[in-house]
C-alpha cells in the first residue's frame, strides 16, 4: 500500500504518518488503559479489550509507526518495521534494530519479542497473538497527543508519557504565540508534499508536522487547504493549481529520490511565499511521522525556522 496513506504516518493508514481528529477526549468505554496485573504483568485496557503484557518490557517489535514513541520512553525495541528502518532521524537507536514485517513471521519468532505494537491494519494479528502479547491501534481514534499517553500506558510509562505531553504542549503553545507575534495571526501556513508524482497538501492530523501548526500553535490554514482536507485529512492536486493552496509560508516536505520538478516551474517560483523566502523544507523520511521522538523533532524546526533560535 502506498505509505502517503497512513496517518502519518503518517501514517497507511500507515502512509507517508489519517483522519483529522482534534483533541477531544474520547468517550470513557472507548479510552483503553491499565489496571494492575500480577507482579509481573499488567493489564492494559486495548480497543479489543484486557490483554496481560509484561510490567517491565525488554524486547519490544513494532510494526506501524510507533517506534518513536517506545524508544522516547525508555524502553527496549528489537524489531521495527521498514518504514521506521527508513528515517534518517531513527539511525541512532534503531540503527541495530532487525527490520521486520508482518509477514515474516518467522523472523520475528527468531526476536523473542515479550511485546508486539502496530496499527490495526496489519496482517496476521492472529499469529502475533502466538508469539507475543500483541496490541493494535486504529489510527486517528483519539487524538495524537493521547496516543502518546496510551503507548505509554502499554508501556507502564504512563507518569512519564504524561509528563511527556504536558511539557510538549507548553512548548508548542508558547511557540504559536511567539511565532503569531512575530509572523502575523493571519498568516497562513501550508504543508505540501511530492509523492510518487502527485502533489499532496496536509489537514490538521497526517504528521508532517500538522498537528503542531494546526492544533497546538493555532496557525492558519489556508482556506481552500481546510476545505479539500476536511474529508480524509490530504488532498491531492496538480502543480498548475498550487497557488491556490499555497500559504504565506509553506513547509516542503521533499525526497531527493521524488518527482521534484514542479519546483522548477514558473508557476511554483512565482508564489509569494517562495518569492519571500517563506518556504521551510524538510525531509519526507523523517517528519512524516507523529511519534513523540518526532515530535520533538518537528516542534524544533518550527521554532528555528520562524522564529530563529531553539
Amino acid at each position: 500500500m502506498k505509505k502517503i496513506l497512513l496517518p502519518a504516518l503518517l501514517l497507511i493508514v500507515l502512509a507517508l504518518a489519517a483522519c483529522g481528529n482534534k483533541q477531544e477526549e474520547p468517550a470513557k468505554e472507548d479510552t483503553p488503559s491499565k489496571e494492575q496485573g500480577t507482579s509481573d504483568t499488567i493489564t492494559y485496557q486495548s480497543e479489543e479489550g484486557p490483554v496481560e503484557v509484561p510490567a517491565n518490557p525488554q524486547r519490544v517489535v513494532v510494526l506501524s509507526s510507533f517506534a518513536g514513541t517506545v524508544h522516547e520512553f525508555g524502553v527496549n525495541l528489537v524489531g521495527a518495521e521498514s518504514w521506521s528502518k527508513d528515517n534518517p532521524s531513527f539511525d541512532s537507536f534503531l540503527k541495530d534494530v532487525e527490520e521486520v514485517s508482518d509477514e515474516n513471521i518467522e523472523k520475528i519468532i527468531e526476536l523473542e519479542p515479550d511485546l508486539i505494537i502496530g496499527l490495526n491494519t496489519i496482517k496476521n494479528i492472529d499469529k502475533l497473538k502466538e508469539i507475543a502479547p500483541t496490541v493494535t491501534y486504529t489510527y486517528g481514534k483519539v487524538d495524537y497527543l493521547t496516543q502518546q499517553i496510551e503507548i505509554g500506558k502499554l508501556l507502564n510509562k504512563e507518569k512519564e508519557a504524561t509528563e511527556w505531553v504536558d511539557a510538549f504542549k507548553a512548548r508548542a503553545q508558547q511557540a504559536g504565540e511567539d511565532i503569531k507575534a512575530k509572523i502575523g495571526k493571519d498568516s497562513t501556513v501550508s504543508v505540501i508534499e511530492e509523492f510518487d508524482k502527485q502533489i499532496y497538501v496536509f489537514g490538521d492530523n497526517w504528521g508532517r508536522g500538522t498537528e503542531i501548526l494546526y492544533q497546538e500553535m493555532k496557525l492558519a490554514m489556508p482556506e481552500k487547504v481546510k476545505e479539500m482536507t476536511k474529508k480524509d485529512g490530504y488532498y491531492a492536486l496538480s502543480a498548475e493549481v498550487l497557488p491556490e493552496f499555497a500559504g504565506d509560508y509553506i513547509i516542503l516536505s521533499k525526497s531527493d529520490t521524488g518527482d521534484n520538478s514542479f519546483l522548477e516551474t514558473e508557476t511554483y517560483k512565482n508564489i509569494p511565499a517562495v518569492k519571500n523566502d517563506q518556504v521551510y523544507q524538510v525531509n519526507t523520511a523523517e517528519f512524516s511521522f507523529n511519534d513523540a521522538y518526532t515530535l520533538d523533532n518537528q516542534l524544533d524546526f518550527f521554532i528555528k525556522s520562524f522564529l530563529g533560535t531553539k
